[in-house]
């Protein structure tokens, strides 16, 4: 991806919080993630995720990748 291109990924960790009546840290405790770090990650800016990062999202946010996680189709 050419630094100038913007990802598509978009991550839903807002929704999810709320539907479970969960802070951002709470979240964050629970993860072993810093509450800097969990934002960089809620607002988009992050360029990548580790497996163990988005296996302990799933797992305290009771979800499934899929949930956390979606990629919006090309702008034609």
């Amino acid at each position: 991806m050419p630094p100038e291109e913007q990802h598509r990924v978009d991550i839903h960790i807002d929704r999810l919080l709320e539907a479970r009546g969960m802070t951002l840290t709470e979240l964050a405790g629970q993860v072993g993630l810093t509450l800097a770090n969990l934002s960089v990650l809620k607002n988009g800016r992050a360029r990548a995720i580790r497996f163990s990062t988005l296996t302990a999202l799933c797992d305290a946010l009771d979800c499934q990748p899929s949930d956390l996680i979606t990629v919006r189709r090309p702008e034609s």
